[in-house]
């Protein structure tokens, strides 16, 4: 079912529904800490499944690092949201990428993959990065070449949905898109483009539409206490090919020490990335916020310089207390699955700056 996967918690993948508690809108710091837990981006959209499968990882007392890799591996197989994984947002060529990290906060070793091709399972060459290398990241083909030689399968990438979708781009006159300065106006052509002078740098609203982008954050702590963080994604739609945004970037999409706790984000990465937001929340509960500040004051830092950002990002501490904070749309959800529930808690956060 899983031809990519090859660790040894393959055989918890389940496809059937999941309960869900639905809760309301609720003060997030009032979160109480309960360990082994998992926590992740986004609720709709078969997430809530991976969230479970991260869950089942620590039920059989397994570590944080593989609860990760299971949450973002599900999500990749299960296309969640509709974007995560193959079949999901293509790029300006049509062609779908991927971008995933995985991050040990006990050891900080981090491996990444970033505009990762013609392989599904994007969070598990990360993982391979990790452990049969001594570099962070590959990209592109050399990361497909390389994911090939620890036994991935190369594949298409490519649906019908997705394909259709880059022909409707193409039909509209391939807008919107994201280049400036160049012509002729990317605002009414497809190219191809050179550069217009004088040039003249136009800084970005920030603000995404959440159909846009489809990043899952996830993040564990086990009975251990050992914390991971992780991320998968296949980036904005209709992004120039070649384009990387924070998902991969350790400090930037996840961050993780088990000495303070952990955070994840989504949203605009080509700005957020800017920012550094997942370190700069752990270092907030390092030195004493709790998660529900640390994620505001990391938002906050990002709206000061671009007022309609479109973001969010989750944060927990090392005892297991967790957090949110959102901007830009009307409201953002994420999922949680620890001992308070035998079913996946689902929390809706109302934004600020939201667009509605």
């Amino acid at each position: 079912m899983f031809p990519s996967m090859n660790f040894k918690y393959f055989i918890l993948f389940t496809c059937g529904l999941v309960s869900v508690v639905a809760q309301g809108h609720v003060k997030i710091a009032q979160h109480v800490g309960m360990l082994p837990m998992v926590i992740n981006t986004w609720a709709a959209g078969k997430v809530p499944q991976a969230t479970e499968s991260g869950w089942k990882v620590l039920s059989l007392k397994g570590p944080a690092l593989d609860a990760v890799q299971m949450i973002g591996s599900t999500c990749e197989w299960l296309q969640c949201r509709g974007r995560v994984g193959w079949g999901g947002s293509p790029d300006e060529s049509g062609e779908t990428t991927l971008d995933a990290m995985i991050m040990d906060g006990g050891s900080h070793d981090v491996g990444a993959v970033g505009d990762l091709r013609r392989v599904k399972n994007a969070i598990g060459v990360a993982k391979d990065v990790m452990e049969f290398t001594t570099h962070t990241m590959l990209v592109g083909d050399s990361a497909t070449k390389f994911a090939v030689s620890m036994g991935h399968t190369e594949e298409d990438l490519h649906s019908n949905s997705s394909r259709l979708e880059w022909k409707k781009w193409l039909s509209g006159n391939c807008q919107p898109n994201f280049r400036q300065n160049v012509e002729p106006d990317s605002k009414q052509s497809c190219g191809p483009y050179k550069p217009k002078f004088p040039s003249t740098p136009h800084h970005p609203t920030g603000h995404l539409d959440p159909s846009n982008h489809d990043t899952i954050g996830m993040m564990s702590v086990d009975s251990h206490g050992n914390i991971a963080a992780g991320t998968s994604t296949n980036g904005l739609n209709h992004k120039i090919p070649g384009r990387v945004g924070d998902s991969p970037i350790a400090g930037a999409g996840a961050y993780a020490d088990n000495a303070a706790g952990a955070a994840s984000c989504t949203g605009d990465g080509d700005v957020m990335m800017r920012f550094l937001p997942s370190y700069q929340a752990v270092e907030s509960m390092r030195q004493g916020m709790n998660p529900s500040s640390a994620a505001t004051d990391a938002i906050k830092r990002i709206v000061k310089f671009y007022p309609k950002f479109s973001g969010a990002i989750i944060t927990v501490n090392k005892t297991g207390y967790y957090g949110a904070a959102c901007n830009g749309w009307p409201s953002w959800q994420y999922c949680v699955f620890n001992p308070k529930s035998p079913t996946v808690q689902i929390y809706n956060i109302t934004c600020s700056g939201n667009t509605s």
